[in-house]
């Protein structure tokens, strides 16, 4: 239905959902102090892949036991049409947070783009309910201040796997407190309400990611390092969009956060 310049898997998904619930900087240190360990033939962009693995298998296991049952339940007894709407209600609230960090990036069309997709979808979309931005046209521009980062240079830094919020990097994990300052659900009152948000968030997004599971785990022979090097190749491309005079080729998406896989 999307006219969107958003193609690829995303290479996480309850990031975003429970940011707010877990302390960043904790989760750097405690990767950093554990991350000690070495593996054979590693990977220069992994130094901490034995941390990795073990947090890797870690959240697989939280995955299974609670995640994907409760995301496979809503997927069942939730109308299409319900879930489609609570999709695209998330998406007009990170469409606000693509604005900021599209101007911060200074690309003036794709703020411009993301301005006119929360106004069309917040006033003519029941409050993001309806996607009509998309019917009408405008492209989506997905940004977050990691990429935000990388636009101005600032390198990807080694792989990280968080616990539960899953693959990130050092530059991403050092940028989630102003992602999570941006995301507009943490602002929301009652904290019940905001709670109830989040949790609602996660099991939409994983439930979106049932069938590319399922996928990866039929096709791929080492999901790890499958993971990574996506996730790697997405997030490196930030700030590969401007040329040597630091403005936008105009033929490239990079650097751009992919859509979310169809329901």
């Amino acid at each position: 239905m999307t006219n969107s310049h958003d193609t690829t898997p995303p290479p996480h998904a309850a990031r975003g959902a429970l940011a707010g619930r877990l302390g960043p900087g904790l989760l750097l240190g405690a990767a950093l102090l554990t991350g000690c360990a070495t593996v054979a033939n590693p990977d220069p962009r992994d130094p901490l892949e034995s941390y990795n693995r073990s947090m890797t298998n870690f959240n697989e296991h939280v995955d299974s036991m609670v995640l994907k049952p409760v995301a496979t339940a809503y997927k069942e007894v939730t109308p299409a049409p319900v879930r489609t709407g609570v999709s695209n209600f998330f998406a007009n609230i990170g469409d606000v947070w693509s604005f900021v960090n599209n101007v911060l990036q200074l690309r003036g069309e794709a703020a411009a783009s993301s301005f006119m997709r929360v106004n069309v979808n917040t006033f003519m979309g029941l409050g993001g309910v309806l996607d009509i931005a998309s019917e009408l046209g405008i492209d989506r521009y997905k940004q977050d201040f990691g990429l935000t980062l990388g636009r101005w240079g600032v390198g990807t830094g080694p792989y990280l796997v968080l616990p539960i919020l899953g693959p990130s990097t050092v530059r991403d994990t050092v940028a989630l407190p102003v992602d999570m300052k941006g995301n507009a659900v943490s602002y929301v009152d009652p904290v019940s309400a905001r709670n109830s948000l989040y949790v609602l968030r996660a099991v939409e997004v994983r439930s979106n990611l049932l069938r590319a599971g399922s996928v990866l785990d039929s096709a791929a022979l080492d999901k790890y390092s499958f993971t990574r090097d996506v996730f790697l190749q997405v997030r490196s491309q930030a700030g590969e969009m401007h040329n040597a005079d630091g403005k936008d080729d105009g033929n490239s998406n990079d650097g751009v956060l992919p859509e979310e896989p169809p329901r």
